[in-house]
């Protein structure tokens, strides 16, 4: 491949959580130059450029087809393009699409360029309103349903050090049944951050769990989840 089938960049923008106006700058005038804008659900990252008068062709890129769309956005870069990726709501790759992809560019496109323009992210924004010392976490994203979740849960169990997990409304009850036998001081719960409804709360595992038994409308919506264990 030569040095002048490469000048294409593949640009990964965080984009807002909940709230349209944390969109950068930066990933606006990114957006704006891009030829193209894979997405996880092209519905959602309409609505943000719609919001902000930006007209791009687009292109779904989740899970499912990560791989399968590496190839066409391979060509695109060898061909000179600028191509955006997005999640739905934060930083691709974090629990997202977008890790796969990346790692394919790399190993078949070394020399195209990679970019990440940063913004967005619930893992950050949660830590930076929880009231604890965030200089050491472990971050283990969604656990698993159901295979190695026993094993994920221990390692919770184990960690000296704050845990932060992704949980859906359909699980976070469930967590909290698992967790209540485990060695946990305190636990952070942050709801639709960003969003009309948003809602930060701590307290022991029987604290939280008597306020959704109070407020079963409370458990909606997206979480984070930031574990603390009892200090020894």
């Amino acid at each position: 491949m030569s040095a002048e089938l490469s000048k294409g960049r593949l640009s990964v923008i965080a984009t807002p959580i909940g709230n349209l106006e944390d969109i950068t700058l930066r990933a606006l005038r990114t957006l704006k130059e891009s030829d193209v804008v894979y997405a996880e659900d092209t519905r959602v990252i309409a609505k943000l450029l719609a919001r902000y008068e930006i007209k791009k062709p687009l292109q779904r890129l989740d899970a499912v087809t990560e791989l399968k769309k590496a190839d066409d956005i391979i060509a695109r870069l060898e061909a000179g393009e600028s191509v955006v990726l997005v999640s739905d709501a934060g930083t691709p790759g974090i629990s997202d699409p977008g890790a796969r992809l990346v790692a394919r560019v790399c190993a078949l496109a070394p020399t195209a360029r990679i970019e990440a323009i940063p913004g967005p992210s619930a893992l950050t924004a949660a830590l930076s309103i929880a009231g604890m010392d965030a200089a050491g976490f472990s971050f283990l994203g969604f656990l698993p349903h159901k295979k190695g979740r026993q094993t994920a849960l221990k390692k919770i169990s184990a960690s000296e050090i704050p845990v932060v997990l992704y949980e859906s409304p359909h699980r976070l009850l469930k967590l909290l049944a698992e967790l209540e036998p485990l060695k946990v001081s305190r636990v952070t719960i942050a709801r639709e951050l960003t969003k009309v409804h948003e809602e930060v709360i701590s307290g022991t595992i029987v604290e939280l769990q008597a306020h959704f038994a109070m407020h079963p409308d409370a458990v909606r919506g997206e979480f984070v989840v930031i574990i603390e264990a009892k200090r020894k």
